[in-house]
């Protein structure tokens, strides 16, 4: 059964529109739309209260900043938060986020029902994504299913994310020793951390530790 009611978290206005054509393509008419996930968080608020549910978010996950104050500042935010309201909503991000892992992460910690990534052909595939989201099933890229399939982002421990928060805490990385120590938290040695460190910034494509620390801050796991 194709969806109903649809709402549209997009920044820019020409995807925006795009996207309004493929739905009207597959017969959705009327979606309604948001240019900031705040105003978007406030219609599934108020579709909620009037009995009138929204089926299914599509939601880009960066916007553009402009000024305007923002309580939720990226798409990831918005489904964290539109799920806490509304549990069973159906979820599609349509994003130019090229990284498996961070793909990976949408459908492994925020449970999201499909990912297309804008590119030359992205309305065909926004058609088949509607298509297979509405039959209950996830529309997962060509591009990324190996990654997900295989389970390779990064799972954070307990251990990864002491480590990681006190980085982000503006603590040099040969002091972390020192500070884990006093915590009774083992293995302590900068030797371990550093390794540790470099193994999940191979698997999320990172170079630096201010990569990982600000991948961490927007996915929320520290």
């Amino acid at each position: 059964m194709m969806f109903h009611t649809v709402l549209i978290a997009e920044d820019h206005q020409s995807v925006k529109i795009s996207v309004e054509q493929t739905l009207k393509d597959l017969g959705i008419g009327e979606p309604h739309y948001a240019y900031y996930c705040d105003d978007a968080l406030l219609r599934l608020k108020k579709a909620m209260q009037d009995g009138k549910p929204y089926d299914l978010l599509i939601t880009d996950l960066s916007f553009d900043e402009d000024g305007r104050e923002q309580m939720i500042g990226s798409g990831t935010a918005l489904i964290e938060a539109a799920r806490k309201l509304q549990p069973g909503l159906k979820v599609l991000v349509f994003s130019a986020e090229p990284n498996p892992a961070v793909v990976t992460l949408l459908f492994r910690q925020h449970d999201i029902n499909g990912y297309v990534r804008k590119g030359r052909e992205d309305a065909l595939e926004l058609k088949e994504a509607l298509q297979t989201i509405s039959n209950n099933k996830k529309h997962i890229p060509a591009e990324f299913q190996q990654a997900i399939r295989a389970k390779n982002a990064h799972d954070f421990t307990g251990y990864d994310i002491v480590i990681i928060s006190q980085l982000a805490k503006g603590t040099l990385q040969k002091d972390i020793p020192l500070y884990l120590q006093q915590q009774n938290i083992t293995p302590s040695s900068l030797s371990s951390i550093e390794k540790r460190l470099n193994q999940i910034k191979e698997v999320l494509g990172f170079t630096k530790n201010e990569q990982l620390v600000a991948y961490c801050k927007d996915h929320r796991i520290i």
